[in-house]
């Protein structure tokens, strides 16, 4: 359906249609006209051009956000369900790219034209140029340290970091880490492993022994008894996240181990299961919230240059102690 076909059907011109379904202000439509434009529009099914739209308003209300090649768990629905509901608060509309797909970025962001692209991880140069050239605004968020201000950060290496201090200040010397089995996760799992060793190292503790395990009890198994042979046996374990860690709780349970008496398990997340875990289990909890609304007010401030631009929040995670510990 088209603006002509609701003309025809209501007896007026085009122009009438356009001005009652754009709203125009400075025309006179008696409330009879408008009514039956708009009736004749809802029972014809008649939805307005997104493209053209675009073109009257000189930008669309579509943010892309580019999502890399990451496994989605509880922790990204949650920032994707935030970041959806707070640009709609503000009239915007998000279409989520999901980077495991085979389709170029330049290709997505040419056919959807959005006003604003969202990365939850780092573009390429050559990526982010060709959008600013475009005219499209870009905002970009790293897990590293970044010297770019309007990038935000949150550096994955700080929460193996946070872990190990736990552990540390409850008398364990011996810490194992247990790494994701998906590959896809190595991005976030390299950098909390760096953030562990490098804390272990600080203190002057022996560098964590590294296995890898997968959401099942006989790959747990294998990773628990690794971790305790040898001259000196792991008693914590930092597990990449709580998922991972509810595994390791599985594993120590299967070998008679006792948590936290024989060996003290911490997570990252702060799913909801990891309250229901027995024992119920320690954590580094993440401010999905706050993250999600620094980005889109950092999307709003780049839309409108009277917009400030965010400050960083400073509580982006801390450690929730519960009795895995």
């Amino acid at each position: 359906m088209t603006s002509a076909d609701v003309a025809r059907e209501s007896g007026v011109s085009r122009t009438t249609v356009s001005y009652v379904l754009n709203a125009k202000h400075g025309v006179t439509i008696t409330e009879a006209t408008r009514l039956r434009v708009l009736s004749t529009a809802e029972r014809l099914g008649y939805t307005p051009s997104a493209a053209a739209r675009t073109l009257r308003s000189g930008r669309s209300d579509l943010v892309l956000c580019v999502l890399p090649n990451w496994t989605v768990g509880p922790v990204i629905d949650a920032l994707i369900d935030h970041l959806t509901t707070e640009l709609a608060d503000h009239g915007l509309s998000m279409l989520v790219y999901n980077g495991r797909s085979n389709r170029p970025l330049a290709e997505l962001w040419r056919a959807v034209t959005p006003c604003a692209v969202l990365g939850l991880g780092a573009f390429t140069e050559a990526d982010a140029q060709a959008m600013r050239r475009a005219g499209i605004q870009v905002v970009g968020s790293a897990l590293d340290e970044d010297p770019h201000p309007e990038i935000f950060v949150v550096p994955q290496a700080n929460i193996g970091g946070l872990q190990v201090e736990h552990l540390a200040e409850r008398g364990h010397r011996a810490i194992a880490y247990a790494a994701p089995a998906d590959d896809r996760l190595a991005a976030f799992a390299d950098r909390r492993l760096r953030g562990v060793v490098a804390e272990c190292e600080r203190r002057g503790l022996p560098a964590p022994v590294v296995e890898r395990v997968d959401l099942d009890v006989a790959s747990a198994v294998a990773a628990v008894r690794g971790w305790r042979s040898g001259d000196e046996p792991a008693t914590a374990v930092a597990a990449y996240n709580d998922e991972v860690a509810l595994a390791v709780l599985s594993g120590l349970r299967a070998e008679g181990l006792r948590v936290p008496e024989d060996v003290a398990v911490i997570g990252v997340d702060d799913i909801p299961t990891a309250r229901l875990a027995a024992p119920a289990l320690t954590t580094v909890w993440q401010a999905i919230d706050a993250q999600a609304s620094y980005l889109v007010a950092s999307v709003l401030a780049a839309l409108d240059e009277n917009v400030e631009p965010p400050q960083r929040p400073d509580d982006v995670f801390h450690v929730i102690e519960r009795d895995s510990t």
